[in-house]
């Protein structure tokens, strides 16, 4: 495939995993690779989107809180911190799909980043362009430092708010900017999850129906970069043994050989063990030199 070789020359990617022998999960990459992004289709059922459109919907409430600026949208709902609020998005976090291409596109040890549903209301404008990673600031064309996903809890359609991508663009420079013209929507039946990398340029797109779209997102990112959302805050550590594992290490609480993100010498659990136990106690004014947390 051109666009494979293309890719890892461009980005000098020779590190990269040789592509699955399954044909569905080579084909999710050979995309990635081409557009940037790939439309995974019926990963939910039907009970699944059922159970996540009323759970958005106990979440939002009777007053929600619509988006502070112009990037959050006016008339768009997000809530955050997933994880802290909700198991019913944690089944969104190991889709093996997905993570099939996490582990092809991110190092091992890579970890949550940020955890969201977004609602995009009747009259939203477009979103600004953006690529998800660009906060690292770093000159492309590069690898991603993160990957995303957007679960379509409604059918995205081109009139409600699908989100719009940019084919190609995670292989453009630093200079280039996307127009509207280049824009591609999402479209796709509840149950969809559009996957894309970081450097993919997308956009939510304007809701010119009467109706809301519903969607999660999911981030990922590199081990070694920081969360856009800070996961030791947003989650109480207490809930952490109500979460599955898998989900627990990804955010944060597992160790990245050979000993990336140790907390005092020990491993992250038992530090986040110890947290909660300082918190229901006075300040400890001389903290002993050596942990010995079991």
């Amino acid at each position: 495939m051109p666009e494979v070789d293309y890719f890892l020359n461009l980005l000098n990617l020779e590190h990269l995993p040789p592509l699955p022998e399954d044909p569905v999960k080579k084909a999710d990459i050979e995309s990635v690779l081409k557009n940037g992004y790939v439309a995974l289709d019926n990963l939910l059922t039907e009970e699944d989107v059922q159970s996540l459109r009323e759970e958005v919907d106990r979440l939002t409430g009777e007053s929600p809180r619509k988006g502070r600026h112009m990037f959050e949208g006016r008339d768009t709902i997000r809530i955050y911190s997933l994880l802290n609020k909700s198991r019913k998005f944690d089944k969104c976090c190991l889709l093996d799909r997905v993570l099939a291409l996490n582990d092809y596109f991110l190092m091992k040890g890579y970890t949550i980043s940020a955890t969201s549903t977004i609602q995009i209301n009747p009259g939203e404008k477009p979103q600004l362009f953006h690529h998800d990673d660009g906060y690292t600031y770093l000159p492309r064309p590069r690898p991603p430092m993160g990957v995303a996903i957007m679960i379509a809890i409604d059918d995205f359609t081109a009139e409600n708010g699908a989100t719009l991508m940019i084919p190609g663009s995670h292989l453009w420079d630093s200079k280039r900017r996307p127009t509207m013209e280049e824009a591609v929507p999402m479209v796709g039946k509840a149950g969809t999850v559009f996957y894309f990398l970081g450097t993919t340029w997308h956009c939510g797109g304007p809701n010119v129906s009467d109706k809301p779209r519903r969607a999660a997102t999911i981030q990922w990112c590199q081990p070694y970069i920081r969360a856009v959302e800070n996961q030791f805050l947003a989650v109480d550590p207490r809930r952490l043994a109500e979460i599955p594992d898998d989900i627990v290490k990804m955010m944060g609480y597992g160790l990245q050989k050979p000993f990336i993100g140790y907390v005092d010498g020990l491993d992250p659990l038992k530090g986040a063990r110890r947290m909660v136990d300082w918190l229901q106690q006075p300040l400890d004014a001389h903290p002993p030199a050596f942990a010995t947390m079991t």
